[in-house]
């Protein structure tokens, strides 16, 4: 006599691929529309970086306009820098808000902040 195992099936079912698929092609267009604003955020960094070799103020916003310019920063312009003197530096800091429309009235708000090292 054979005894026959009953082997109970392990897995998942296809309405939960269905929802594990859709949630992660919803966190993947998020991260496709939040990823150019983490890369304009690293231009503006180096700008900054660059910016703050100026000695006066004109001078640092003339560098980070040029900056701006070839790396076609938009979220910020020269205007918006802070710069300060830290005894003989020139520390130039920034912070803006970015919004990306997720779906209906939901949008994910990114704060951008940094200074020059």
């Amino acid at each position: 006599m054979r005894q026959q195992r009953r082997t109970r099936q392990a897995g998942i079912s296809f309405f939960g691929l269905i929802f594990v698929i859709a949630v992660l092609a919803s966190v993947g267009v998020l991260a496709a529309q939040a990823f150019p604003t983490v890369l304009e955020y690293q231009a503006i960094l180096k700008a900054v970086n660059k910016a703050r070799e100026g000695t006066t103020v004109q001078e640092v916003r003339t560098i980070f306009d040029k900056a701006a310019q070839i790396d076609d920063i938009t979220s910020i312009s020269s205007k918006d820098l802070q710069i300060t003197k830290n005894g003989d530096r020139v520390v130039v800091s920034f912070a803006y808000d970015k919004e990306i429309h997720m779906f209906g009235p939901a949008y994910l708000l990114l704060k951008y902040r940094g200074q020059s090292i």
